[in-house]
This record gives structure tokens, sequence and C-alpha cells, in this order.
């Protein structure tokens, strides 16, 4: 957003964009326990599953979780960013993202070359390399079941790749199909993200606002009234949000209230019947 929009209100950072700092996202208890449970699982690899419906909060939660990593030293992360690419372009971005040559059309060799420097690393860091994929319900069912025979070694009892996965409940359904079932017992930590009920919401957008530098700019009214529309959605908050900002600055005004809800989001309410004389 233009920075001359933002500057009136006080604010460093659109606080309603999709492209918000990942310091400013708040984490909710399930969230942190499930960042936490993922490292401990980087000592001995395996998948981990982020699961729910759209909008609420997966992509965040991969954001907050990358951000995590990267303050680890010797943890080498790499991010799918084509999950519904066939065999041989997954192959290229995985030896893209780990910095190994490969040939894709010569899958045993391409296999082998990540495999030792998955190993490589891990003997010299302790930790398995990390892989992330956003949208996994995506991937084709041959890419996924390649990934779990590429992540195991020493007849299945080592795990050399952390991976996690997240999809919307398409990829939850798709685990129970026989030729994903092995993947899916191999799931390790879980983290479902649902509805969440407007207390929640509530503090998520007072979160923030603070981090965006103007706890004010909606009324108390106004994020209460949001928080109870909103669905326990996430990103419908924030679109919401973003359509009454939009107004606001457009209108010169300060303050984002109810009368501004009403306006953009009932601009014609219909008129009370008229009662009948007797």
């Amino acid at each position: 957003m233009n920075r001359k929009l933002l500057t009136p209100h006080g604010l460093k950072f659109h606080p309603f964009s999709a492209q918000i700092p990942v310091e400013a996202l708040w984490t909710s208890p399930a969230i942190d326990q499930f960042c936490w449970r993922f490292e401990q699982q980087l000592g001995e690899g395996g998948f981990a599953l982020i699961s729910g419906v759209s909008g609420s909060g997966k992509s965040a939660t991969l954001r907050l979780l990358q951000a995590r990593l990267a303050s680890q030293r010797e943890i080498a992360v790499g991010i799918l960013s084509r999950p519904q690419a066939a065999l041989a372009d997954f192959y290229r971005e995985l030896g893209d993202l780990f910095g190994v040559p490969l040939r894709p059309h010569n899958r045993w060799a391409s296999a082998k070359a990540l495999r030792e420097r998955w190993l490589q690393h891990i003997d010299t860091s302790l930790v398995r390399p990390v892989l992330l994929v956003d949208e996994a319900q995506e991937m084709h069912a041959a890419v996924l079941s390649e990934l779990r025979l590429l992540t195991s070694a020493e007849l299945d009892s080592r795990s050399i790749l952390t991976v996690v996965l997240a999809g919307d409940d398409r990829l939850c359904g798709r685990f129970e199909t026989p030729e994903l079932i092995p993947l899916a017992s191999r799931i390790r930590t879980r983290l479902r993200t649902e509805a969440l009920p407007p207390a929640d919401l509530l503090k998520g957008l007072q979160h923030l606002l603070a981090a965006a530098g103007n706890p004010r700019l909606l009324t108390t009214g106004l994020q209460q009234t949001l928080c109870e529309h909103a669905a326990g959605n996430l990103r419908l908050l924030m679109n919401m949000a973003h359509e009454l900002f939009l107004t606001a600055c457009r209108q010169n005004l300060e303050t984002l209230d109810e009368k501004l809800y009403l306006q953009v989001f009932n601009p014609d309410p219909k008129p009370a019947p008229r009662r009948l004389r007797v």
C-alpha cells in the first residue's frame, strides 16, 4: 500500500495485508505448541501436517515456523514453490533448493545425490534438513509417495529429511486412499487450524493493531463487530478490515467505527415494514 495512506494513521505497515511482517503475526497456544513439538522432531526427521479450512492460518503458521527455524544454526530449510509439479520438475526444484545438480530423467541418480547431500548435512549438524510445502493438497499422489521413499533410509528405520505438509481438508481426505496411507502413518506432529471464537479473533486483531503502531485505529465496538461477523475465519476478518481501511483512507477518516461498517457492508438497509392501522 502507498506509504502516504499509512502515515496519517500512524501505521508502520498495512495491518490487514497478506504481507504483514512475520513478527507481527499472532501466535495462538495451539500454534506455539505445534512449533515447539516440531522443533523437537528436527533431530529425528519425518513428516508433520498442518491442515484446516481455507483462511484459517495454515500459511501463517508456516511463516512462523520458518522464522523460528531461521533463528537456529545449521538448519537447511527449503520451501517448495510448485507443489503441483510432476515428478521431473519436483526433482529439479529439490535439486535447486538443496544445491544438488540433478538429472531428472535419471531418477535413481537424482535420489542418490539428494540422499547423500542430506546425510552429509546430518553428519555435520546432527539435525535433518527441512522441506516446507504449502498447498500440499495440489501434490500428485506419485510425488507424495516419491517423497516418502526419498526420505526413508536403513529399511525405513531412519528418516533423513523433515517435511511439513500444509493443506486444506482435501489433503486429509487423500491420506485415506490406499496409495497414501503409508505416508499418513508416518505423520508424527499434527496441527489442525479451525474456526476461532470471537474472543480469540479479537486477541489476534488487537495484537496486529498494536504491532502496526496504532492500537486505536479501530474503535472497540468495531473490533468486536468484525470478530463476531468473521465466522471464525482469520482471512475473512482481514478482508473486511481491509475494505473498511481503504474506505477510511478515501474519506480521510482517522478512526474506523461501527458507522463506517454499516456504510460499507449494509449500504441500503431495508426500510422497516409499515404497520397497518386497524
